[in-house]
C-alpha cells in the first residue's frame, strides 16, 4: 500500500513538472486562413484583413465582451442574421489566433442559447 501511495505521488509530481514546462499555446494564422477562406461568406479582400479582422475579435474577448453581445456584433458585420456564421468566426479566430482567450470566451458563453428565430 506505501508503495502505491510513493509511485502514485511520484507519478503525480513528473505530470505536473511536465505540465509545467509545456510551451504556452501559440497562434496559428495559416489554419485561421484556410478555415475563414474554405468557408463561404466572409469574402475577405485579403490575407491581412482576415487576419486583422479576427485579432479584432480576440480584442473583444480580451476586453470580456459578452458572447451574446461579440456574436451580434460579428453578424452585423458580415450582414448576416446565420448565428452559425458568426459563431464559427469567433471559434476560428480564438482557436487559431488567440488560443490564450479560450477560456475567457468559454466563460462569457456560459449559459448562452441560440436565439429562437
Amino acid at each position: 500500500m506505501k508503495l502505491a501511495i510513493t509511485t502514485m505521488a511520484a507519478a503525480l509530481a513528473t505530470a505536473a513538472t511536465t505540465i509545467g514546462l509545456a510551451p504556452p499555446a501559440g497562434a496559428d494564422t495559416v489554419a485561421y486562413l484556410v478555415n475563414v477562406h474554405v468557408r463561404p461568406g466572409y469574402n475577405f479582400p485579403n490575407a491581412e484583413a482576415a487576419i486583422g479582422y479576427g485579432n479584432t475579435i480576440c480584442d473583444r474577448v480580451a476586453t470580456k465582451m459578452g458572447y451574446a453581445q461579440l456574436v451580434d456584433q460579428v453578424k452585423a458585420d458580415f450582414h448576416t442574421t446565420d448565428y452559425y456564421q458568426g459563431a464559427y468566426l469567433i471559434n476560428q479566430a480564438v482557436n487559431e489566433l488567440c488560443p490564450a482567450q479560450i477560456w475567457q470566451l468559454r466563460q462569457s458563453a456560459g449559459g448562452y442559447t441560440i436565439p429562437a428565430v
